[in-house]
């Protein structure tokens, strides 16, 4: 195997152990939950086919004896009779067939709407642990893929699977009435359907399984790409793109191939226990005619072969539609399943019984804090942290890369609960606050700047819904965002694209700044967040932050020295521990590792403007003897 193949099959495997597979006996009880306004429609389409259905069955019975007394009888008061009734079961059938149809439309059309809808939900609810174990593909695929075919089962079922057994069952009966030794034939082809669907329910069923998450990793690959598609392009890596998404796409049709092979053989039982039943049917029939010389009262009557005829076509068609019926649901039993992951799974994050609804001021402490991103994992992110942050002071973050500072703050807005030991915010434990109520007063501005499709303005009243102009504008200018979105033509009604590609990444930055500004939170924490704005730009922000918040409490991450150096305490973290803190003078004397990031960051800078002056001095010089060479001539 190749290791392109081989990552595809890993990026497939990955995506199938993504989550533990729902429990079955599960299934029906939690998708149920998702008819609600649409029961009505779901209980009505399936009257109206039982309706329709028993008049189909009587119309054979009629027609019997239409011929027998009518037309054979040459009685035309019999023929009017009977040709009436089969005129109004015709017209009552078919207006029950219509309506089945519309109830049953809009009840498995209402049933996606909220299948889609509860999963959604469910996902807005979920912590970043829960979010962590599934991909993006996988949950676009449950939304989409996994609830059309769950949707085209449900509309089957409501219909053709209250209709077939019906159908089955009662043109038996009939059937039986008219000839027990003929109707026998019937049976006999049972056995022979369900052994032979059975089978095949075996031995696809793990295929469509396969194939879904195949789909996931598909999923993955375009949604990877198109995030990513400007470094796919600035390294000239299309082919290779395509070429994977060929694989995994490849993987799909040879799956699906391998299925439809073997759900192929459903078609061939189906016509051998027609064609049977019917050379059977017409054999046994003719003897029996025969032998009775066409009187009813002996045996068989032609109108009685007649109605056999019809109800066995009825029965191996009803027969037929089971048969569709049971490869629909062995498709739609895998996307039941995964939606089921979805709607069964409970975030790690809930509201406590009894919330506290104030939060009284921005103090932090942690108290022993351990946190590990999966209970399986051996070693801990977060390691016995014990730190004490006053309401209002500014603190500084920095550390190597996978130093844990983003696991630390991500803790205060309850994204992650601790693992072990206590985070208090205003005194009481995160845990016991309502989750918006917390939220609400913890403002962040992560790592990936992420704006929305709509316009500036609407963006930053993500912050505050109900902002006014002037404090949109004001929170503007405290992140140093008023002046480059003056010079757009549109000003605060420009438009961003979705992701803000159309804004640089020191704009995109400010302008979540903002946006964080105008919901006036208690806490204020900036996660690198300054990493694309130049050093004066970052040093404003900082000032409008000292001068303008001077009550919130400010904690930033930063690789820049210069962006916390003015912190009233500054963290030092490696390996998931604190392992200095202080001021800037005071880690420069006690902390090794602070001092030679500041003096490495100095030096470049010393060295950067060294050069910059040179460069200038250079530049004048060259100008100046221009200039007297030019008054020479």
């Amino acid at each position: 195997m190749s290791d392109n193949a081989a990552a595809t099959e890993a990026a497939i495997e990955r995506s199938r152990k993504a989550v533990e597979p729902a429990r079955p006996k599960h299934i029906i009880r939690t998708l149920g939950g998702s008819m609600r306004q649409y029961t009505k429609e779901s209980l009505l389409a399936p009257l109206f086919v039982f309706i329709e259905s028993i008049l189909e069955i009587v119309i054979p019975t009629v027609m019997a004896s239409l011929i027998d007394q009518g037309i054979t009888g040459s009685s035309m008061p019999a023929i009017v009779k009977f040709g009436l009734i089969l005129l109004v079961c015709s017209l009552v059938s078919l207006s029950c067939g219509f309506l089945a149809g519309k109830f049953a439309a809009i009840a498995a059309a209402g049933f996606a709407k909220n299948l889609r809808r509860d999963q959604f939900e469910k996902v807005q609810a979920f912590s970043f642990t829960n979010i962590d174990r599934f991909s993006t593909g996988s949950i676009i695929t449950r939304l989409t893929t996994d609830v059309t075919n769950l949707q085209m089962a449900y509309g089957m079922m409501i219909r053709m699977g209250v209709r077939a057994p019906i159908m089955v069952v009662v043109a038996w009966i009939f059937s039986f009435r008219i000839s027990p030794s003929i109707s026998m034939v019937f049976l006999a082809c049972v056995p022979i359907l369900a052994i032979g669907l059975c089978g095949l329910a075996v031995l696809v069923h793990p295929v469509f399984e396969r194939v879904f998450h195949t789909y996931d990793a598909l999923n993955n690959v375009v949604d990877e790409n198109l995030q990513g598609i400007r470094v796919v392009k600035s390294y000239n890596r299309e082919s290779f793109e395509i070429s994977k998404f060929d694989r995994i796409s490849q993987r799909i049709f040879k799956d699906f191939t391998k299925a439809e092979r073997i759900m192929s053989f459903n078609s061939p039982i189906m016509m051998f226990c027609i064609y049977a039943s019917m050379i059977l049917i017409s054999w046994m029939g003719a003897q029996q005619i025969v032998a009775s010389g066409n009187n009813a009262a002996l045996g068989l009557t032609t109108g009685d072969l007649t109605a056999l005829v019809t109800y066995a076509m009825q029965i191996l068609m009803a027969m037929m539609m089971l048969s569709m019926i049971f490869v629909m649901i062995i498709i739609s039993q895998a996307s039941a399943e995964r939606i089921c992951q979805v709607l069964q799974e409970e975030s790690t994050v809930t509201d406590p019984a009894k919330p506290v609804m104030d939060v009284k001021d921005g103090s932090i402490s942690f108290d022993h804090v351990m946190f590990r991103y999966s209970d399986t994992s051996e070693k801990p992110v977060l390691d016995d942290v014990n730190l004490e942050i006053r309401s209002g002071m500014t603190v500084g973050v920095v550390g190597g890369t996978g130093s844990a500072k983003s696991s630390l703050v991500q803790l205060i807005p309850r994204l992650y609960d601790v693992s072990a030991g206590s985070l208090k915010v205003g005194g009481v434990d995160v845990r016991d606050y309502d989750l918006e109520v917390l939220r609400d007063q913890v403002a962040m501005v992560l790592q990936k700047n992420v704006l929305f499709s709509g316009t500036i303005a609407e963006n930053l009243r993500w912050g505050n819904p109900d902002a006014t102009d002037e404090e949109i504008r004001h929170a503007c200018q405290l992140a140093q965002a008023d002046g480059f979105i003056q010079e757009f033509p549109d000003k605060y009604d420009t438009y961003i694209e979705q992701g803000g590609t159309n804004v640089s990444g020191g704009q995109r930055q400010r302008l979540c700044i903002a946006r964080a500004l105008l919901k006036k939170p208690k806490i204020l924490i900036l996660d690198d967040s300054t990493s694309a704005v130049d050093t004066k730009t970052d040093k404003l922000i900082r000032a409008a932050f000292h001068n303008e918040i001077p009550d919130t409490t400010k904690i930033i991450i930063a690789q820049r020295v210069a962006s916390v150096q003015e912190s009233d305490m500054i963290l030092v973290m490696d390996n998931g521990r604190i392992m200095a803190r202080g001021t800037h003078d005071e880690l420069l004397k006690t902390c090794d590792e602070y001092r030679s990031i500041y003096e490495s960051q100095t030096k470049n800078t010393a060295e950067g403007q060294a050069a910059l002056d040179a460069a200038a001095a250079k530049e004048a010089a060259a100008v100046r003897a221009n200039e007297q060479e030019g008054a020479a001539r």
